[in-house]
């Protein structure tokens, strides 16, 4: 099982509380943690990723084990402890202002 953690306003529109956690066949990377995170709240579609390109929505981070993954591709494997769920998959907003 894969932990994750989701903003606050993604938390309200999945009806959960606190972290979820999904389960992964094969190897976990972001793209299927997305894809998991998407079938088992099918509410979050189009929230975290564009429908179309699935690429990352503007102001939507990705953190795994104090690294930043936004820029990562989809395929990119997670780390160990991510996989083995020791450590959560963040998923932030991110807040842009002057």
């Amino acid at each position: 099982m894969i932990r994750v953690v989701l903003p606050a306003h993604l938390r309200t529109l999945a009806q959960a509380n606190g972290e979820v956690t999904v389960e992964v066949a094969g190897k976990a990377t972001i793209g299927s943690v997305l894809d998991a995170l998407e079938a088992t709240y099918p509410m979050l579609q189009g929230t975290i990723r564009d429908h179309v390109t699935q690429q990352r929505r503007p102001f939507v981070r990705f953190f795994a084990c104090a690294e930043d993954l936004s820029h990562d591709s989809a395929d990119a494997p997670l780390p160990d402890a991510v996989a083995s769920g020791t450590e959560p998959f963040l998923i932030v907003g991110a807040i842009a202002g002057g």
